[in-house]
Order: C-alpha cells, then structure tokens, then sequence
C-alpha cells in the first residue's frame, strides 16, 4: 500500500506519519505548505518518500503510481479566519477534487471534518443526526459543513470515505499552530514564564469560569483510530472522533499543573469580543456509531494524556513525536 498525507507536516498529519513509520509503513508522500514555518521539523524524525507542495499535488497525484490510500488532514484550521474564499479554496474545493480522484481511481480517502461542524450544540453531537440541520458558529466550521453536505450528494464515491469529526485534539507536534494550539501547548508556556494559567471567564451564566466543557481528544487516540480506519476499509460514513467524554476547562489546568508537579495557580481573564458569539461552551462526541463500526479501544482521559503530552514531550524542549 502506498499512502498520501496531505498535512502531513502538521499537527496530526505528522503525528499520522509517525504512526504509519511504527506500523512499518514508510511508503508516504507527504503533501503540505511548510513555507517559512518550523513545521519541517515535524518530518526531521519520519520516513516518507517525498514532500511535495500543496500548490503541486493535483498536478502530481497522477505520477505517484499506486496509491492505496489518501488522508486528507490538509486544511485552513483557524476558527478566526475571516478571507471565507480562502477557507472555502482550501477546505471545500480542495477536498472535492481529491474525492474525484479517488472515485475515479478506486483509491480510499480519509479526511477531516471537524467537530465545529455542529456549531453551539443546539441540536446535539450525534454523527448519525441529519447533518442539514447544523449550523456552524464561524467560516472554519461552516467550509468543513460545505464538504461533508457535498459528499454526501455524491453518487460516485471512493472505495472508502471516512470523514472524521474530529473534537478537540491536543499533544506533540501541535507546537507550530501557533494561537491554534491547544490550552495545555499554551499553559505550560504560561505555567513555566509566570507559574500561572491564564483561562477565559464564562459569558454564559450556565457555566462558571473554567467551567466550559469540551472533548478533548489525545492526539494518539486519534491516530489509532485513523489505523482502524485503514485496516477496515469496508467502513465509510461521518465519525465522530472524541473520547465521549466532556471535562471542564479547570481539570485541564489541575492535570497540567499536576503533570509539572507545582502548585495550582488558574487566572481567569475576560474572553476577547470578537470570540464570544462563536465560542462553543459545550461539546461532547456521541460515539454510538464509531463503537456500531467496531471500534473498541479505549481512549486516554484528559489527565493520562495531559500527563503523557507534559511529562514526555513539552517538558522536553517539545520533542517531535
């Protein structure tokens, strides 16, 4: 099998990568935009047979010869990207032309859809709800929406489609992603320069400060499940990719500060304006259809992989995974 990594610079796109390495899979191209970031060194430590420009890729794809696999992590992730043209080129239409492709070519294509599909919740977290009924909170979220509506009008299909909702993934290799990276990447910046973690008020009277609740997802549960996906290529369909589980935004702090071993300090600080309309306060993945699919591993909790993430990779000048 030969595989495509689009994104594969990136956060979890590298993190796939070093999967595939450990499964003894080193036949993997790797497509992305690394420019003048530090993203490259995310690659320092993989076996892949080439990099190949984003700008390039559907030009190339024809050249790569045998492709068995692609997994499409390549997109525009910021939730405050304004320019929607730009998310709508790099997340809708670039995802449309690899679905063609790989239609055509009976090629299977695993790809990323977000969890910000489902906007504030309204109608819950369910991958089996009708999707026309979800109504994204920012650009981000609603171009990932576009693709997943897209999809599945589609009658020509690749041998395989697994989108992946993914919730909130965090660990290594997320250090380049700048404001994108999760609050344990930022936290133990601010924990280790000021011995304190600065965390947004609540402007919702339902939640208290740092009672915002969210799926955090380990970065390494999230590519044992893109392995399931892999070596089950009979199951196609929108999977949510969460722990089930929805945890406070203060135990996240306790398991950083526990991870670091030093006493808890949380400063709780005034969410920017802009961000208040589209913050999501509550998301949690229903996973009855990715368990109905076969999939039985258990997940990291937040504080086995915050602890993990701390102890082994952030507290050591940020290993790359």
């Amino acid at each position: 099998m030969s595989f495509v990594v689009t994104g594969g610079a990136g956060f979890i796109g590298s993190s796939i990568v070093r999967a595939l390495n450990d499964s003894g899979i080193d036949d993997i191209f790797v497509v992305d935009n690394i420019c003048r970031t530090e993203k490259w060194r995310n690659l320092v430590n993989k076996k892949f047979i080439d990099y190949i420009h984003k700008d390039r890729f559907l030009q190339t794809l024809p050249e790569l010869g045998n492709i068995s696999h692609i997994i499409h992590m390549g997109a525009c992730s910021s939730t405050t990207e304004d320019n929607f043209d730009y998310l709508y080129a790099n997340n809708t239409d670039y995802s449309k032309n690899l679905w063609h492709y790989c239609a055509k070519r009976g090629i299977s294509l695993i790809y990323a859809s977000s969890a910000a599909t489902y906007g504030a919740g309204d109608t819950g977290f369910s991958d089996e709800a009708d999707i026309n009924i979800l109504k994204p909170l920012n650009g981000y979220g609603f171009s990932k929406h576009l693709f997943d509506l897209w999809a599945a009008k589609q009658e020509d299909r690749p041998r395989q489609f697994a989108g992946l909702k993914f919730f909130n993934v965090y660990g290594p290799n997320e250090y380049f992603k700048g404001s994108m990276a999760s609050v344990i990447f930022h936290g133990f910046k601010q924990i280790k320069s000021s011995g304190e973690l600065r965390l947004f008020k609540s402007h919702n009277e339902a939640y208290s400060d740092g009672g915002q609740l969210r799926d955090f997802i380990y970065v390494k549960d999230v590519c044992e499940i893109i392995k399931y996906f892999i070596n089950n290529d009979d199951k196609s369909g929108l999977f949510n990719v969460g722990t089930g589980r929805a945890e406070s935004f203060s135990a996240l702090g306790r398991a950083v500060f526990e991870a670091l071993g030093v006493p808890e300090n949380i400063i709780y600080i005034d969410m920017p304006e802009p961000l208040r309309d589209k913050y999501q306060y509550f998301t949690e993945a229903n996973l009855n259809k990715l368990r109905g699919v076969g999939y039985e591993k258990d997940f990291h909790s937040l504080a086995e992989g915050t602890n993990d993430y701390v102890r082994n990779y952030l507290a050591r000048d940020f290993l790359v995974y």
